[in-house]
């Protein structure tokens, strides 16, 4: 499984990085990183279809654990996937902005 940190990613994601963010509906709502998809870690089987496997695919959550097992997860079917390190938490701690509100689908 790989990872990357936060700078990594903040720069990965200013050029348009397929994210999703695996914590529940609530945390997502309470504040997720721009642009973040909302596939929550028990809804990860039902929505592989709808992520993209030409190119890499970002996952967070709050603070590393739940992004680590489904980036794992997701590399083993064959997917090109990264954790980020730190997490939500870490990216609202560096004072980088969160959205708050509904889900945005993977789809």
């Amino acid at each position: 499984m790989r990872e990357t940190d936060l700078d990594a990613f903040a720069a990965e994601l200013a050029r348009g990085a397929f994210t999703i963010d695996v914590r529940e509906w609530g945390e997502y709502r309470a504040g997720h990183v721009p642009g973040a998809r909302n596939v929550p870690l028990s809804a990860l089987g039902a929505a592989l279809g709808d992520l993209p496997g030409d190119r890499t695919v970002y996952v967070i959550c709050a603070g590393g654990t739940r992004s680590a097992r489904a980036a794992g997860h997701l590399t083993a079917l064959g997917l090109d996937a990264v954790s980020v390190a730190g997490g939500t938490e870490g990216w609202a701690r560096t004072g980088r902005p969160l959205v708050r509100g509904e889900a945005v689908r993977a789809a």
